[in-house]
């Protein structure tokens, strides 16, 4: 049996593979929510690979730009909402160059690796894994750099409608992102190669096939329940809204008066559910107070905090004492949102923009759990809960549960909420937990470990939701081996790519 011939040339002519990655990026943008067609993934990355396969690194830029900044500006279109389109261009702009530098190396895998390992199961297995990996490193890349980075857009994400979910709950969202594209890849292979006239070659092929499908949960145990009420308060929270003194927690405390009564072990309010630092405001605190003690259990609220001279993000377990001991600080503040990184140099281009943002909010170092009678409860607050170091530090911690705080107010109306809560569902099945996922505007639900609705609250509207919240115990696989996953990818890929360009040149 002959060995492949490597390709020498492009697959496509640089005009259709820029228009095949502009179609890419669009397909690519519907897998997510609102219209979260999750199986639309796949062909959108066959299309974008096709448009990388033999380009050089100027080629390979040139459609990484035209798929990069086309998918983010279809995907965060929502930054617009308020701010106009400055904000959302640059962004787009930001993470979709960053997306095509990124992108390169993958294009530069389809050069060398054929070459430098021509037989068949290089092509159909070698390659494909390589490519996998770089375009993992490449999520991990945009995820993690600058400011922090933005982790919004990776492809395991998109699947938490499909069954592919599962996955996670083993390898975590990096290594579901992992398989997906090696599936595709492989496919590719499978074409390229015209393999269907060796049926022993489609073998591998077929058991992934099964493999994605039929994978079940990781199994983690049941340890009890805990009644949890949550509390979407639908008050001014967002940006420029108007609001009069107080109205923030009281269109929340409204909204949990019928709450008065039930059995309750936690109550929760979402982030922002305040109108001020409750630490040095003791009106906010005595209502806190009150409403602690009439409920009869401890509040999870959220509001801006001071502490010697700087400002947090403070999730804090508020009791009928009047005060609270445990407290959490959002771990990654948003740029340009929460604070302005190198704001003089920005402040230059952008001053009535960047003028907008007067506080200046800390990254917190305190663990992301607070315990009520001996559970202990993971939390993220806000876009915290895109970042897998905040999730598995409080898994790690015991965590039994989990609750996401989150304020929408200010992306009423687009897709952003609908996103947001597709990543906590997508974090409940990665992590075999439940979750609480409250807004202060919607929508709001409490999920199951294994990514099912229990109760929801629709956005735009003022509620409560009271659930007996099953607690469970054990870590799933994808919290073990997810970071060990993730640095074997990042660096097993570049690695494979180095060691590719050294035998094509050989060759």
């Amino acid at each position: 049996m002959t060995e492949p011939r490597a390709p020498r040339r492009a697959l496509l002519p640089l005009w259709a593979a820029a228009l095949s990655a502009a179609l890419a990026a669009v397909l690519m943008d519907l897998a997510y929510p609102e219209a979260a067609v999750w199986v639309l993934a796949f062909p959108a990355t066959a299309l974008l690979l096709v448009s990388l396969i033999g380009r050089r690194f100027g080629g390979a830029l040139l459609v990484g730009l035209f798929y990069g900044i086309l998918f983010f500006a279809l995907l965060v279109s929502w930054t617009s909402r308020y701010l106009g389109p400055v904000p959302w261009g640059a962004l787009s702009v930001v993470e979709g160059g960053l997306t095509a530098l990124a992108l390169v190396p993958i294009a530069l895998a389809y050069r060398w690796l054929p070459r430098a390992f021509p037989g068949t199961s290089g092509r159909l297995l070698g390659l494909p894994a390589i490519v996998a990996a770089l375009w993992v490193g490449r999520e991990l890349f945009v995820g993690s750099w600058p400011y922090g980075g933005f982790p919004w857009a990776r492809l395991g994400m998109s699947q938490a409608e499909s069954p592919l979910a599962p996955i996670s709950s083993w390898v975590g969202v990096s290594g579901l992102s992992f398989l997906m594209v090696f599936f595709v890849a492989m496919l590719i292979e499978v074409v390229r190669l015209r393999a269907w006239r060796h049926p022993l070659r489609l073998l591998v092929p077929a058991a992934l096939v099964v493999l994605l499908l039929f994978t079940p949960l990781f199994p983690t145990s049941s340890s009890g329940s805990m009644r949890i009420a949550a509390v979407q308060g639908n008050g001014p929270t967002g940006y420029f809204d108007d609001r009069e003194p107080f109205s923030v927690i009281q269109a929340q405390t409204d909204a949990t008066i019928p709450l008065y009564g039930q059995d309750v072990d936690l109550l929760v309010w979402p982030e922002g559910s305040l109108d001020g630092d409750p630490f040095q405001n003791d009106a906010l605190a005595r209502r806190m107070t009150l409403v602690s003690t009439r409920i009869g259990a401890p509040l999870l609220a959220n509001a801006a905090t001071g502490r010697d001279d700087l400002y947090f993000n403070t999730s804090m377990l508020w009791t009928d004492e009047g005060t609270a001991t445990q407290i959490h600080d959002k771990r990654h503040p948003v740029p340009f949102g929460e604070y302005v990184p190198d704001r003089a140099f920005f402040n230059a281009l952008a001053p009535d923009l960047i003028g907008l943002i007067q506080r200046e909010y800390t990254p917190g170092s305190n663990p992301p759990l607070v315990d009520i009678d001996g559970v202990p409860i993971g939390l993220a607050i806000c876009f915290d809960v895109i970042y897998d170091d905040v999730i598995w530090e409080g898994l790690n911690s015991g965590a039994e549960v989990l609750v996401f705080q989150t304020n929408n107010a200010d992306f009423r109306g687009t897709d952003e909420n609908l996103q947001q809560l597709a990543f906590a569902r997508m974090r409940a099945i990665e992590t075999g937990r439940s979750v609480v996922n409250v807004s202060t505007v919607g929508t709001s639900q409490v999920i199951r470990a294994n990514g099912s609705t229990v109760t929801s609250l629709d956005a735009g509207e003022a509620g409560a939701m009271l659930e007996d919240v099953e607690l469970r115990s054990g870590l799933t696989a994808g919290v073990v081996l997810g970071p060990w996953i993730q640095m074997i990818l990042l660096w097993g890929g570049l690695g494979a790519l180095v060691v590719g360009w050294w035998r094509a040149r050989g060759r």
